[in-house]
């Protein structure tokens, strides 16, 4: 083992959704003046960054992943000069701040597409993705899409410019046309961009779907979907052939010579622990880790909103073979929720009579994997999926898009209702629970989005009381991964890969080896089949999910009993 590794094995990111996270001028909207107000939490918890998600301006037709000028802040969110005070307070506090990184996309109103779109012969036509009718077609005809993809937020990815005859490309929103990163204009103008954000004191990107950014050529239908008349276009532009060229490219043009002390993050849906291993060996210098999407679709059905039970032996072979896929090269990043996903003890754990055991259950499980944990806000306080009443409760436009297109072909509103209450995005959104005040001490306005109405018990102020809470729970773990290199540096290792109740590994080093032993259930259960059992039955509590103070089922044959949703981390020492 290298005598010095990279700091980020010892630290855990903190995901900060602006819109919702602390609004401070009463219109509502989350922005950095609140965040600011809010770093002394962070401090508490003991986190070491902070992403922000997008800040830059943007008509919001995605919540900002839509971006209209890269280089300043969203009127919404406030100026430069509240995010330059954000940079140096966060620092006085030792946190790093992490922009969020979008372009394979802009928005259609950023300059660059203007002029793209403006004429057929303008310099920045081919910055963007444009393509005639299918051969046979005339434009706005049915079919005459130059592909037959099918866009993340329905319909096609191809939409008719009328002005010239021609479409654009665009994977998500009509109002995100990709850009074309075959044109090195395209590149250097993104790294230009990209340097003027590290000049300005950011400490790293997290780069929105950066494995989408280069597509094979030429652009060809996919495989149809179903019986639709649309066809899967990803094998075109996950992971395309380009990929890596580009990456290093860009490690070369924006970060080489900066020393090791940013953070380079890339969310690659349908990326592969083979994928990954490549794009996370330091010596290739491409990013730090990836966000891989394969154990937040183990409760998809045929596709998102076909939802199922978790299976925790689906779960752990997952896990398990992204640890060991990455423990001699690269490096894994540990999540469960984002914005993108649903509240996490709403979806694997039990957010009703064991929403606080659960909650600390999956941070210890999470926490003590090989890897840097990310912590959503709101997930240390154990918040929860939202209750939406009907259909116009959702905003985000992923679930707009999906309930238009599910219920105009006859599935039931019901159905369609219930598929999105299960995994709509807008249940990351709610705005986060500060305190039994009005507005759960968001907003002195209207929020932007309404806060969850069981915010008078679950909420920060109420957290940091109690002693016992999942808030002092995170804390805890945070400080277990600063202090203890083997939950940092250690070996994993799987035990009882087929228990469907337990989930247990091993993390060792250098003569110190910690358990982590999981419940998944609700009701008391013997933990059978581990190796030394009986020898593990009398370790250290490291740290637990039930209070110390309650008294733990002691059978007589020295096993372990685990209670409902209950997790504990033991240390032996050889």
């Amino acid at each position: 083992m290298p005598a010095e590794r990279p700091w980020f094995h010892s630290a855990v990111v903190y995901q900060i959704y602006p819109r919702s996270f602390q609004d401070s001028d009463g219109d509502g909207i989350g922005d950095l003046r609140g965040v600011i107000n809010r770093l002394d939490h962070l401090a508490a918890l003991g986190v070491d960054v902070v992403w922000l998600s997008p800040i830059y301006r943007s008509p919001q037709d995605d919540n900002g992943y839509d971006i209209s000028d890269y280089q300043d802040i969203d009127p919404t969110f406030g100026t430069l000069a509240d995010f330059d005070e954000l940079v140096a307070k966060a620092h006085e506090r030792g946190i790093r701040i992490v922009m969020d990184l979008v372009v394979n996309h802009t928005s259609d109103e950023h300059p660059w597409f203007v002029e793209s779109r403006s004429s057929k012969d303008n310099p920045k036509r081919d910055w963007y993705w444009w393509a005639p009718p299918r051969e046979g077609f005339e434009a706005g005809q049915p079919g005459a899409e130059p592909t037959n993809w099918h866009s993340f937020f329905s319909g096609s990815t191809w939409q008719l410019d009328e002005a010239t005859g021609e479409y654009y490309l665009h994977l998500f929103s009509r109002k995100q046309p990709d850009l074309n990163w075959e044109n090195p204009q395209v590149r250097e103008a993104v790294y230009a961009m990209m340097r003027w954000w590290l000049d300005r004191g950011v400490d790293g990107f997290r780069m929105d779907v950066i494995n989408m950014i280069s597509k094979e050529l030429p652009l060809r239908d996919g495989e149809p979907i179903g019986d639709g008349p649309w066809g899967d276009g990803s094998p075109s532009y996950i992971c395309g052939p380009r990929i890596h060229e580009f990456l290093q490219e860009m490690h070369r043009e924006v970060f080489k010579g900066r020393g090791d002390a940013l953070l380079t993050v890339g969310e690659m849906p349908a990326v592969t622990v083979e994928d990954a291993v490549l794009f996370t060996d330091p010596a290739r210098h491409e990013v730090d880790m990836v966000f891989q999407f394969e154990h937040v679709g183990l409760d998809h059905g045929e596709h998102k909103w076909d939802r199922r039970p978790l299976q925790l032996v689906e779960l752990k072979e997952s896990l398990g073979r992204w640890q060991e896929g990455l423990a001699e090269v690269g490096w894994n990043s540990l999540y469960w929720n984002n914005h993108d996903q649903p509240r996490a003890v709403s979806r694997f754990g039990d957010d009703g009579e064991f929403r606080v055991e659960s909650a600390k259950l999956l941070a210890t499980v999470l926490h003590l994997h090989r890897g840097t944990p990310y912590v959503y806000q709101g997930e240390e306080l154990g918040m929860t999926n939202v209750p939406f009443h009907d259909a116009t409760a959702f905003q985000d436009i992923e679930s707009v898009n999906y309930y238009k297109a599910a219920t105009g072909q006859g599935l039931l509103v019901e159905e369609v209702l219930d598929a999105l209450r299960l995994g709509s995005r807008d249940n990351a959104r709610s705005p986060v629970q500060w305190d039994a005040s009005p507005h759960a001490g968001f907003t002195t306005g209207v929020p932007w989005f309404p806060v969850h109405p069981n915010y008078p018990t679950v909420n920060a102020e109420r957290a940091l009381a109690d002693p016992d809470s999942v808030f002092h729970h995170y804390r805890r773990l945070i400080e277990l991964r600063h202090a203890d290199a083997v939950v940092a540096e250690g070996d994993f290792t799987m035990l009882l890969p087929d228990d469907p109740v337990v989930y247990a590994f091993t993390r060792s080093l250098e003569g110190t080896t910690l358990l982590v032993v999981a419940n998944f259930g609700g009701t008391d259960h013997k933990v059978d089949g581990l190796p030394d059992a009986e020898e593990w039955a009398g370790a250290e509590l490291v740290l637990g999910s039930y209070p110390e103070s309650a008294v733990a089922p002691t059978p007589t044959d020295g096993s372990i009993v685990l209670r409902p949703w209950e997790a504990r981390v033991l240390r032996r020492t050889a």
